[in-house]
């Protein structure tokens, strides 16, 4: 099922999800219009067709004492594919790493990082990330504040975009 094939149904049960992925499922049933047999089943295929990776809490980072966000661009020595994946597995293993997102262009990777207080993140910049193998270079830019946190995906935009091409 490609995102664009699954019906309308399937995208506002998606779209109702992200929203409030605690509510039940005779409320998601209600919102999109179906009753609630045919609505649990359409959740468990999108479940396990990978639509649905998982349902989170939204946690507020500065609130639990993550003070410092830091978004590194990390530049390789090697770019062979063995290399590329090596340093994704790093990234993975990394508790600060919070995101990993391999780029075109000068820059490689960017990481997105968390930590309680500059220090922390000091000593993972230099005692990890810089000096791990097949690292050339890494910039960083320090968060101020965010003017726009918002995860999921716009899906009024993919619904123009649909009724468009229709």
């Amino acid at each position: 099922m490609a995102g664009t094939k699954l019906d309308p149904i399937d995208r506002q049960i998606l779209a109702e999800l992200q929203a409030d992925g605690r509510m039940t499922n005779v409320e998601l049933a209600k919102r999109v219009g179906i009753s609630a047999p045919p609505c649990l089943r359409r959740v468990r295929t999108l479940e396990e067709a990978g639509y649905i990776r998982g349902y989170h809490a939204d946690v507020d980072a500065r609130e639990l004492g993550f003070e410092v966000a830091v978004f590194a661009m990390v530049r390789l020595q090697s770019q062979a594919e063995v290399d590329l994946s090596a340093f994704e597995a790093k990234c993975r293993a990394w508790p600060l790493v919070r995101e990993c997102h391999m780029l075109n262009g000068e820059i490689d990777f960017i990481l997105k990082c968390v930590a309680p207080d500059l220090s922390t993140f000091q000593r993972f910049l230099t005692d990890q990330l810089t000096s791990a193998e097949n690292v050339a270079s890494v910039k960083t830019s320090l968060v101020i504040r965010c003017a726009k946190d918002e995860p999921g995906l716009p899906f009024d935009v993919l619904e123009e975009r649909l009724a468009r091409l229709a």
